[in-house]
């Protein structure tokens, strides 16, 4: 079924929507969930509340992407729950991911006070824009998806470790990319 088929029947509150979206786009969903939580009970939660968010949104929200709509919110609530969790020191993996990152994006504390969370994200997406277009698949697969430096490094036919370094210079090149255009970090 098309992705305007499924909107529509959210507009009627027909509930084959959650069946149509869950056959459609559910192992996109798992995969980002399992990729944040690492732990089927959770992912399992994440991802049925995404259903349910999508049902309380669509209407009056009319997503451009319906898979870019589901991947930002059970990404957003895997996140949150992970977040929630970790007090709990339950996860590692995720929190390395996270911590990647942290060298070369500002926190949510500094960016209000340098940018406005819109530039900045902008200013990624330029940067983003500007990567040939295996390194950006790498960024996005890696620091959105959560897919493991392993994994990436098998899809490409390297090592983990120059993988690990491949994704250090993305990073420096993020880094270097958001000083230039006078982001606080």
């Amino acid at each position: 079924m098309e992705d305007k088929q499924i909107i529509d029947l959210y507009f009627a509150r027909d509930e084959q929507a959650i069946t149509e979206t869950e056959q459609k786009y559910g192992r996109f969903c798992w995969r980002i969930a399992m990729n944040v939580l690492d732990v089927w009970e959770d992912a399992e939660e994440c991802v049925s509340d995404t259903y349910l968010s999508a049902w309380k949104q669509i209407p009056p929200t009319i997503p451009l992407s319906l898979k870019a709509f589901l991947g930002r919110i059970v990404r957003n609530l895997s996140i949150s729950r992970f977040r929630t969790l970790r007090a709990k020191k339950r996860f590692q993996g995720m929190e390395v991911m996270l911590s990647e990152l942290g060298d070369c994006v500002p926190s949510d504390h500094n960016v209000e006070q340098t940018v406005e969370a819109k530039e900045l994200s902008g200013y990624i997406s330029e940067w983003l824009d500007s990567l040939p277009e295996e390194d950006c698949a790498l960024f996005v697969r890696r620091y959105w998806f959560g897919d493991s430096v392993q994994e990436l490094a098998e899809k490409c036919g390297i090592t983990a470790a120059q993988m690990a370094q491949r994704m250090l210079r993305l990073r420096k090149g993020l880094r270097s990319a958001l000083e230039q255009k006078g982001v606080a970090l």
